[in-house]
């Protein structure tokens, strides 16, 4: 068996296993990452998985179920539970710890083997355009509190959970899916995942200089220096996604995946854009010739060891959908009068998706209309619902002009609320744009 291929976590497309996905499992591969393209509904998908798991039951099955504003499970609705920054809003450990067990028993219930969450970055530069909302904050002792109390609840369940991005993504403003970000690295919640035990940790691609002029995947300096002899890590290194531009850019997809692995990386992470056999093909041949026997060796062990806790961690664990509109709640901040009519106008400022999150359902006229409220042009009510209005100078104008002739009106913010209009005296910030979270603003809205 070629351990080589114990090192590739591809993606696919569809929502069956295609042909050569099966094969390549049955030959050894280390596990698959799937998407929400992958998924239908949670019947669909547990049976996916278990068809995946038939061809190998060690083969590791992850997926990124942060809740908030990336989820896979329910993309088309979004998502039952607030993301890190509302958790972090509401300021309880013990309710993150709640929300994350509940995330991991959804998990659980479809036999997933590893959720590539929770996101342990410190969002220290608000223009972040990929981290924002998925972070616990700006302070890096909250955001580490937070993170450990994740890794806990989830791993509960018998998820593994996976720490990310290694070294710290959030003090940056170039998203790294499109070019290569340079930041600083803030460790602490890394730090505190480790002694929580978290079984994986997601790299970086970021330039980290005070360690090293290499992005952070192909950093030895970082993914063994650091990770391993710093921190004293000993679980499975995942790079993030290598097809996206900031590692593979220059360098291609199978060197990015051979500098990866020596640096430190014992899982690769592809797919979410190329996905096929072609690929793993190249990335297996790749590390086989340049590769020693050892580190190949070594990775597969660290990949084997994740897929046998999950097998001896094996849990049930009970969804309790409630903690998520919990917390949400208590995430809320709310100024002024709010309060609206029967029926409404409700704008909503429509943001590009991030990569990472991709195309999800969000707003507030839905979750209005559940409470009552007539959404319609000539509404008494006047709710512009914005996400990142400091990212967004356009939508900043916008609203600062419909506020000047309806100062009546309540802005929502649904991303990371450090721009509040001047004129905006009925505000909500919401700390995420999860279902959940326009949920608990409508109820706000409209008690």
């Amino acid at each position: 068996m070629n351990l080589a291929l114990r090192c590739v976590m591809p993606g696919f497309e569809g929502t069956t296993a295609p042909d050569w996905l099966r094969r390549a499992a049955s030959e050894g591969l280390g596990g698959v990452v799937l998407f929400g393209r992958n998924i239908v509904d949670r019947d669909q998908l547990r049976a996916l998985v278990s068809s995946l798991h038939a061809e190998r039951p060690e083969l590791v099955v992850a997926i990124d179920e942060e809740g908030g504003d990336v989820t896979r499970l329910e993309a088309r609705t979004g998502s039952s539970y607030p993301g890190n920054l509302a958790l972090g809003a509401a300021g309880d450990p013990s309710l993150t710890e709640q929300v994350a067990y509940a995330i991991g028993a959804e998990l659980a219930a479809v036999e997933i083997d590893l959720n590539l969450a929770p996101v342990a970055d410190v969002n220290s530069d608000p223009r972040n355009p990929v981290i924002g909302v998925r972070s616990f904050g700006s302070d890096a002792a909250r955001a580490a509190e937070h993170t450990a109390a994740w890794v806990r609840g989830h791993q509960r369940t018998g998820v593994a959970a996976c720490a990310k991005h290694f070294p710290g993504h959030g003090a940056t403003s170039v998203d790294s899916h499109l070019d290569l970000p340079v930041g600083a690295p803030e460790l602490r919640p890394f730090e505190v995942a480790i002694a929580a035990g978290v079984q994986a940790v997601m790299s970086a691609h970021i330039v980290a200089p005070q360690f090293d002029d290499a992005p952070a995947t192909i950093s030895r300096r970082v993914m063994t220096g650091v990770l391993r002899g710093e921190l004293g890590f000993g679980g499975v290194a995942i790079s993030d996604g290598l097809d996206m531009r900031g590692i593979s850019g220059e360098r291609g997809i199978p060197t990015a995946a051979l500098l990866a692995v020596n640096a430190g990386c014992d899982a690769l992470c592809i797919g979410g854009g190329p996905a096929g056999p072609e690929i793993v093909d190249e990335i297996v041949g790749v590390l086989s010739a340049g590769v020693s026997d050892e580190r190949t060796a070594e990775a597969a062990r660290r990949v084997d060891a994740l897929a046998a806790w999950r097998a001896e961690h094996r849990a049930t664990g009970r969804t309790n959908r409630e903690a998520g509109l919990v917390a949400a709640r208590r995430a809320l901040s709310v100024f002024g009068d709010v309060k609206v009519r029967d029926d409404a106008v409700v704008i909503r400022f429509d943001t590009e998706p991030s990569i990472a999150a991709g195309d999800i359902s969000w707003g507030m006229a839905a979750a209005l209309t559940d409470r009552g409220v007539r959404v319609r042009d000539d509404g008494k009510s006047m709710v512009l619902v914005v996400r990142d209005l400091h990212r967004n100078p356009q939508h900043l104008r916008a609203v600062e002009v419909a506020l000047a002739t309806r100062p009546d009106a309540i802005v929502v913010e649904m991303g990371v609320p450090v721009c509040r209009p001047s004129r905006a005296a009925n505000y909500i910030a919401t700390h995420g744009s999860a279902r959940v979270c326009a949920q608990a603003a409508a109820e706000a809205m409209r008690p």
